[in-house]
């Protein structure tokens, strides 16, 4: 009986090394599976060789935030967080990120949003722009991002 009991141990040794085998490639598979998955992420606003639009009804949205002091200091915090490495800390366009991009607006100059609605802004901020400006997304409320539209108004020097 012992006899039967110590070979029946070496059998299932013997069948266990072959199944680990086959268990790992299985598992590298589906993991392979699951890192394929294209992402969730909304794509950016601007797709290279696309021309880059706001929906109407997006540039039509009302900001529900009045422009206020508390308002601003709260968008500045999220502006420093998230805007300052290449807008520049007083929004002037020469943060540190900013020497190799084009087109950096200095949003000290009075024109340099003119034409542009709080809804475009707003737009432009969660969805990002070109391959530059990363999206905010879902990390900020959009209480958040109608307070960084207040505050980046208020950096043009009047």
């Amino acid at each position: 009986m012992l006899r039967n009991l110590a070979s029946s141990n070496r059998v299932s040794k013997k069948t266990a090394f072959p199944r680990t085998w086959l268990i790992l490639p299985i598992l590298l598979f589906f993991v392979f599976v699951l890192l394929a998955q294209p992402s969730k992420e909304q794509p950016p606003a601007n797709a290279k060789g696309s021309e880059y639009k706001i929906p109407p009804e997006d540039a039509a949205k009302p900001n529900p935030v009045k422009p206020s002091a508390e308002s601003h200091a709260k968008g500045k915090k999220l502006y420093g967080y998230d805007c300052a490495m290449c807008h520049g800390k007083d929004g002037d366009g020469k943060g540190d990120m900013a020497a190799d991009m084009k087109n950096m607006p200095d949003f000290t100059h009075l024109d340099a949003l003119k034409g542009r609605t709080d809804g475009e802004l707003f737009y432009i901020i969660r969805n990002g722009k070109g391959e530059d400006m990363p999206p905010e997304g879902d990390r900020a409320k959009d209480e958040d991002i109608w307070n960084m539209v207040n505050y980046v108004r208020s950096l043009a020097k009047k």
